[in-house]
């Protein structure tokens, strides 16, 4: 297993993203003073977003129907549980976008490379 997005399971059956890009950020205030640098105060942590990309290739690892269910967990618009392999968790994770790439496309219209990205923000 490389991660879990709630019980939707990264691995060679599904789909395997072969990058994660995570940017966090934390909030600060900031109070303009005359003849001083501002004042600032810490409020807290701010957005936490995560992107995986990877390309499917139904005939070696992947499936079709993964990018499918993928879509269908981002309709409901729920948090999900994201963990890596290794068992960090890295919170709640609602799917914002969700990107295709359809290539080497063969004679019945069927893509035999699917490159994907998936845009994440941390919900709790």
């Amino acid at each position: 297993m490389l991660a879990a997005l709630g019980m939707f399971v990264f691995s060679t059956d599904s789909a395997l993203f072969d990058q994660l890009d995570r940017d966090r950020d934390w909030r600060h205030a900031r109070t303009p003073r005359f003849g001083a640098r501002p004042a600032g105060q810490f409020l807290g942590p701010g957005e936490d977003k995560i992107v995986l990309r990877g390309t499917l290739v139904p005939e070696l690892a992947g499936s079709y129907s993964a990018i499918e269910t993928l879509a269908q967990m981002a309709d409901d618009g729920d948090a999900y549980q994201l963990a890596d392999g290794t068992g960090t968790l890295f919170g709640a994770f609602t799917i914002d976008r969700l990107s295709e790439q359809h290539g080497a496309i063969i004679d019945n219209g069927k893509a035999r490379v699917i490159g994907f990205t998936i845009e994440l923000s941390r919900a709790d």
